[in-house]
């Protein structure tokens, strides 16, 4: 969790410094990305961009699913730590939002960006992306195989990436997400290993 708390400092009092020195670089990047655009590449992005929400929530309810069904505390548990992981994303992506409340780019530049999916009224940080990086995170973490962190952080970055492409936020607002995501996954998943340590030394040991 100390992680999660230094991620929300930096990032509020850093961003208005960077957002002042750094905003040409962010929006001439998003203007090469953006105008990319192209029909095929609409029909391959918003799929992925709008699974966001489908596949965070899926992992944790089939994790608690599972485990209710096999009687598996430890599945439960997993699910827990998975669902609180992007829990603390989503609060933290939340306040940042309202207290930096950064235009989105199609309002700040109309002439040069253009919206192709919904979007929100906040930019900074990316939500879509923090919950991402978050699920892939959390789920890397509790599965440490290559064949569950390949596709989980192919699949995040495809997310971070297509919120770009698709005209709804910079990419220091995807930038952002990827971190908070990222650190509220390693910081609940050490809090749950401290949590997990001291339940069972406080249980009787069996004769």
């Amino acid at each position: 969790m100390k992680i999660a708390l230094k991620i929300i400092f930096i990032l509020t009092f850093i961003f208005p410094f960077f957002n002042g020195v750094g905003q040409n670089g962010d929006i001439n990047l998003l203007k090469k990305i953006n105008g990319s655009y192209t029909t095929s590449g609409g029909k391959f992005f918003i799929p992925i961009t709008n699974s966001d929400n489908l596949v965070t929530f899926t992992i944790p309810v089939g994790l608690f699913a599972t485990g209710l069904i096999t009687k598996n505390k430890e599945l439960r548990w997993k699910s827990y730590e998975h669902l609180s992981s992007t829990a603390v994303s989503g609060i933290i992506t939340t306040v940042l939002k309202l207290g930096i409340d950064r235009a989105r780019p199609f309002k700040t530049y109309p002439n040069d960006i253009v919206k192709y999916t919904k979007a929100g009224s906040h930019s900074f940080p990316s939500g879509h992306t923090s919950m991402a990086f978050a699920t892939a995170t959390s789920i890397s973490l509790l599965y440490p195989k290559w064949y569950v962190i390949a596709p989980a952080f192919i699949w995040a970055s495809g997310v971070g990436y297509s919120r770009m492409y698709l005209g709804v936020h910079y990419p220091t607002d995807v930038l952002a997400g990827a971190l908070i995501g990222s650190a509220s996954s390693i910081g609940t998943h050490y809090l749950f290993k401290y949590i997990k340590k001291k339940r069972n030394s406080k249980e009787p040991e069996k004769l």
